[in-house]
């Protein structure tokens, strides 16, 4: 069933046209992802299928009833409410249910009271006590769906602490009010939930709560999302904001950039054969102009030639392209650390930290939201000062700095060109406008002033400043927050190939897969360094992991109870050494039986189900990824393009099985998780 129809929808702001004759059909369960570069519309549409910005023409049909949630990049909350309140009110119905169920229950008292003296109330109480038994039902079934707990789970999967639920909103942050928002949408279940840069202000283990939760989310959503990985995860539609207007695929994102290849490829052929067609038909015109017996021949060339139309290709995308200039030679010891220390009233971020960065490095900073990421990065980069400890710079070192609030900072009254030039004062007219066009700001764009600037142009006028004079160590705060995929993509490339050093924080796994040689894992006060890319770490970190559960699983040996000490024996009978030992062997065994018995009865209640479980459930996934690499094989092959119907049969099939993949993923986690929760509650590995 659809959810939402747009029909010849068209919208324009001045002379940009966003959307024009717009057909788009959002059904129960579909996952799209909306894409296109900053600026294009994306948010706008986005504002019109949650009904919150008008079209110029067409029209928008919702189903009756429909429940809408939409996460947008400007939020308006009410400060002074709790964050638990804030997200269990989000829920349409509770509030007039309760006042209902009370408002019966008054009336049922007063009626009820005069029952012995008026016979006549003795129907109406019967009539209130059915309606409060049947409020009471609806009650009980709204706290099932919408029970506590449930949003209490989603606020700790989005990494608030469990004393955050009674905070006034007002006391959290722009991003930590954000993450409430989301909590909010999530926890109301809408039918169609819209999703404008959900990840922005999430740490990387936020960010794998949240795509786990959309994964099993059995609604329709729209997102909007920088990251590569995240997205592919997601989705099985792409909507695309193209120079052509408006276009539809169906796949995740890599399948949108394969079709999209294709596309070009076709229409470049056919402009390459069109081309030969026309130049053949000249030359024979030319050729045979002047013969009378070739003019009816010239003269059907000339007409086919009237006629035969133009190929009209894609036009190319712009996209944010630069390099980073060679950087000046320093020292090999770019930056030291040492006994670093900061506090924030009673909270102690850090005690005695002692880093190095050498030159060439490449660090990515991770770890959960609030263990000091940008407070660390900011007291490097010496905008904020620590309350002890040095860190001192090595020779020749000249640090660039880029945060999310420099974006912000920025003067509105400046235009895009001003703006960028007071980053470098001495550089020259040509070579700022040669960095504004890099970052898209070409033409009439560099005099655009500030003020009317998308956050995403914001951004990019930030790392323009900042490409100006980078300097030989860039330190960067989450520099891909308010970009677009492929500017992402861009700035990623273009920091891989900088010959400097990079320090930088990020919640984006593509970005940092792509660029980290060098992890820094934050966490409750300490910072652990690993040598290493992402992937490396992660799996650094599991096989540690595994290694202690295997230390600190206990064996049967450490099971067993102590061997009883024989007592003092009474003077008339003294029992030999082998009589104590034999007895206390006894009891030993004994006690062995009974907890292995016991753990037997455990085993067999609590464990054994949910071994058959991921068993299962590993057996599916298995059959699923042959399938998957069948199908993938099938796919590689030219002739499978060549049959439209057999194409789309297996990309149908393929999509079908990575769902299932995904699905059964998914479900075995969670039983892997309870499984191992349920051995640790029985001392086994």
């Amino acid at each position: 069933m659809s959810l939402v129809v747009l029909e010849d929808l068209s919208l324009s702001f001045g002379s940009r046209r966003i959307v024009e004759h717009l057909d788009l059909r959002i059904a129960e369960g579909d996952r799209i992802g909306l894409i296109g570069a900053n600026g294009s519309g994306k948010s706008t549409l986005l504002r019109i299928l949650a009904d919150q910005q008008a079209a110029d023409s067409g029209a928008v049909r919702r189903v009756k009833n429909l429940r809408l949630g939409y996460l947008s990049q400007d939020i308006e909350l009410d400060l002074e409410q709790s964050l638990l309140d804030h997200v269990l009110s989000s829920v349409p119905g509770r509030a007039s249910l309760e006042e209902e169920l009370a408002t019966t229950q008054l009336e049922l008292d007063e009626v009820a009271a005069r029952a012995a003296e008026d016979p006549a109330a003795i129907e109406a109480t019967m009539q209130l006590s059915e309606q409060l038994a049947t409020l009471h039902e609806r009650l009980a079934r709204f706290e099932t769906l919408y029970a506590e707990h449930e949003a209490h789970r989603i606020l700790s999967g989005l990494g608030f602490a469990p004393e955050d639920a009674a905070r006034p909103l007002r006391e959290f942050s722009g991003g930590w009010r954000m993450r409430g928002a989301l909590a909010a949408l999530l926890f109301a279940q809408p039918d169609l939930l819209l999703l404008d840069e959900p990840t922005n202000h999430l740490d990387l283990p936020s960010v794998a709560w949240l795509g786990a939760f959309l994964q099993r989310y059995g609604r329709a959503f729209v997102l909007i999302c920088h990251d590569r990985e995240f997205l592919n995860e997601q989705i099985a539609r792409v909507v695309s904001f193209e120079s052509e207007g408006v276009r539809q695929y169906r796949g995740d994102y890599e399948s949108y950039r394969k079709q999209r290849a294709e596309e070009e490829e076709i229409l470049a052929n056919q402009a390459r054969n069109m081309a030969r067609e026309r130049e053949k038909a000249e030359a024979f015109i030319e050729r045979f102009r002047a013969q009378a017996n070739k003019a009816k021949a010239v003269q059907s060339r000339i007409k086919a030639l009237e006629k035969m139309g133009e190929v009209t290709l894609y036009e190319p995308r712009r996209i944010m392209r630069f390099r980073f200039p060679p950087s000046a030679r320093c020292s090999d010891q770019v930056m030291t650390v040492e006994g670093l220390r900061k506090s924030f009233g009673d909270l102690h971020l850090f005690e005695g930290l002692d880093l190095r960065v050498a030159r060439g490095d490449k660090i990515g900073i991770i770890g959960v939201n609030g263990a000091g990421k940008t407070t660390l990065l900011r007291m490097m980069a010496g905008e904020l000062e620590a309350d002890g400890g040095d860190i001192r710079l090595g020779t020749h070192v000249n640090p660039g700095y880029y945060a999310q609030h420099h974006a912000d900072a920025l003067d509105a009254g400046d235009t895009v060109y001003t703006a960028v030039a007071r980053a470098a004062p001495d550089e020259g007219q040509t070579r700022v406008r040669t960095i504004c066009g890099a970052f898209l700001f070409g033409g009439d764009d560099v005099d655009k002033p500030v003020s009317v600037l998308s956050g995403g142009e914001r951004a990019r006028v930030a790392l323009a400043r900042l490409m100006i004079r980078p300097g030989n160590l860039l330190l960067m705060d989450e520099p891909t927050n308010h970009l677009d995929l492929e500017s992402s993509e861009s700035l990623a490339h273009a920091l891989r190939d900088y010959d400097g050093t990079l320090v930088f924080v990020s919640h984006n796994r593509s970005f940092i897969r792509t660029l980290a040689t060098k992890i820094w894992d934050v966490s409750k006060g300490r910072v652990e360094t690993y040598p290493g890319s992402l992937d490396e770490y992660l799996y650094a970190c599991r096989l540690r992991a595994e290694g202690a559960s295997d230390e600190a699983a206990p064996s049967a040996k450490a099971d067993a109870p102590p061997v009883a000490k024989a007592a003092p024996a009474p003077a008339k009978f003294e029992p030999t050494s082998a009589d104590a030992e034999a007895k206390g062997s006894r009891a030993d065994q004994k006690a062995k039986k009974r907890a292995e018995a016991e753990r037997r009865k455990a085993r067999s209640k609590k464990v054994r189900p949910l071994e058959r479980r991921v068993a299962e459930l590993e057996a599916r996934i298995e059959t699923l990824e042959a399938e998957q690499k069948e199908l993938s094989a099938k796919l590689a092959l030219p002739a499978v393009y060549e049959d439209a119907a057999e194409k789309s049969k297996c990309l149908d099939a393929y999509q079908a099985s990575a769902e299932a993949l995904d699905d059964a993923t998914a479900a075995w986690e969670v039983a892997q998780a309870e499984l191992e929760s349920a051995l640790a509650e029985l001392g086994e590995d």
